[in-house]
């Protein structure tokens, strides 16, 4: 069975979300502490969302120098698919893993709401079970949200293909080009402000098609990785 780690930070808070997801995807979630120096042999790695050692200095800044960061950023420089949801995408910034930062939202409020996103790249290892175009929604919550990073960057990203998801009907947060998600340039490493692992099951995720709480557009990520991993 694929094996997925989940790492927790102290401060984290959707660790046992994502872990939920994973299972719901048909792999086995594998607990990663952040004082590890070993990943355990997982196939791939989630970063949740949360606020990882309280956000102190700046969100996602101190979880960085984790230990088992260290072994993150080398097995994802090798191909590791790695996952950075919500605090796990500003890790991911923080890391040098994708390009760019997480500010604060424009309006200096933290935000929950549902949000529509559109699917901008369907050649990653988190998101080749959408379509290109794909409307899914997902829950989105957080007051660091605001994606920025300079225009060089910004027309790299675009003129690679690497901008994964885009917000759409709103722009919550004030983020550049309406950036919702971006990658690394092999695929390999997605990070998003938005929570899929908030939309993986009927009765506990956003409104969808069949009524009330029956979305579950975020559960395809964790699909996604799995099919990519088996080729």
């Amino acid at each position: 069975m694929t094996r997925i780690g989940v790492v927790t930070f102290p401060g984290t808070l959707d660790d046992r979300d994502a872990a939920r997801a994973v299972r719901l995807a048909g792999a086995e979630a594998v607990a990663l502490w952040h004082g590890d120096a070993d990943l355990h042999g997982v196939d791939a790695v989630v970063l949740p969302g949360g606020f990882s050692y309280g956000d102190y200095l700046r969100a996602g800044a101190i979880s960085r120098f984790a230990p088992v960061m260290g072994e993150i950023v080398d097995a994802a420089n090798r191909g590791l698919p790695v996952l950075g949801i919500c605090n796990g995408f500003q890790v991911l910034t923080e890391a040098h893993l994708l390009p760019g930062s997480m500010i604060k939202n424009d309006h200096l409020h933290f935000v929950c709401r549902e949000q529509v996103l559109s699917v901008e790249n369907v050649d990653t290892a988190w998101t080749r079970d959408y379509t290109l175009g794909e409307r899914i929604t997902v829950p989105l919550k957080n007051q660091d949200g605001q994606y920025v990073a300079d225009e060089r960057t910004l027309d790299e990203l675009e003129g690679e293909g690497r901008v994964v998801f885009r917000y759409q009907d709103v722009n919550p947060n004030g983020s550049r080009r309406g950036i919702a998600g971006i990658s690394n340039a092999a695929g390999n490493v997605v990070g998003l402000m938005p929570h899929p692992e908030h939309a993986v099951e009927p009765g506990f995720g956003p409104d969808g098609a069949k009524g009330p709480r029956t979305g579950t557009d975020g559960l395809r990520f964790f699909t996604s990785v799995l099919h990519a991993l088996v080729g």
